[in-house]
């Protein structure tokens, strides 16, 4: 049984189709990334996904008792606004100090529960609204382009989290990323979407589907072997550490 299931869903906003005819599903466990230029509809099909958007046609059918933990694309608090990470994360329903100890932990933020929201770095904040996320014990992750901003060692750390969580606690990560080769490196599946499904599938089969040229350009493809290159040499330079 899929956790969220999109059948022939089509979405309009403001007399505008954003989305028609999408199928997809999610899988416990799975990371599921969706790719695919700006108001190709990536933000549209994950609110609908989580319910925040009613679709016009098709369905949605989520697992019963679901719990989905939502990170937003940003999220901007009044800069003059005194707040610390553990009261905000205490917003809206009051936790205990040892459940945002714990996720705070888990996104890789630990130590930070007194400090001013407005005083974190992009990364710390990104942490934090992960942390946030996991409070709420997910099934399933939905993250909307998480490290938007950041620069390319903190967004690559930043995925490196999730990958971990999903191994960790077990948790299905369904998110929009427009860092191609991060995607390749960390999902299981890829959607390419352009108001419909182009293409999906493993990413290495999506990398070199036509559709997914047409929208990205074959350039992609030559940074994604490279890349994959790269990050192998990496993780074997790692393990090579760990037995030092």
């Amino acid at each position: 049984m899929s956790l969220i299931k999109a059948e022939s869903l089509s979405v309009t906003l403001g007399g505008h189709k954003a989305l028609t005819n999408v199928d997809m599903s999610i899988d416990a466990g799975e990371i599921v990334t969706v790719v695919g230029p700006n108001g190709s509809g990536k933000t549209t099909l994950l609110r609908a996904l989580i319910g925040a958007v009613q679709p016009s046609g098709g369905r949605v059918t989520r697992e019963s008792g679901l719990r989905i933990g939502y990170v937003p694309q940003s999220l901007t608090i009044d800069a003059t606004l005194p707040i610390t990470v553990s009261r905000f994360l205490s917003l809206p329903v009051r936790r205990r100090a040892q459940a945002v100890d714990e996720a705070l932990d888990q996104a890789g933020a630990s130590g930070l529960q007194s400090r001013q929201m407005s005083a974190l770095s992009g990364g710390q904040f990104q942490r934090v609204l992960l942390a946030r996320a996991l409070l709420e014990k997910p099934h399933m992750l939905v993250l909307d382009e998480p490290t938007t901003g950041l620069d390319q060692p903190g967004s690559a750390g930043f995925y490196r989290q999730i990958e971990d969580l999903r191994r960790d606690i077990g948790c299905a990560v369904l998110m929009v990323s427009h860092e191609l080769h991060v995607v390749m490196s960390a999902s299981d599946r890829v959607i390419c979407l352009n108001g419909h499904v182009c293409c999906h599938g493993a990413p290495d089969i999506v990398a070199s589907a036509p559709e997914y040229r047409a929208l990205f350009g074959s350039g992609t493809g030559g940074a994604l072997a490279l890349y994959r290159h790269d990050h192998d040499h990496h993780h074997h330079h790692d393990h090579e550490h760990d037995h030092a």
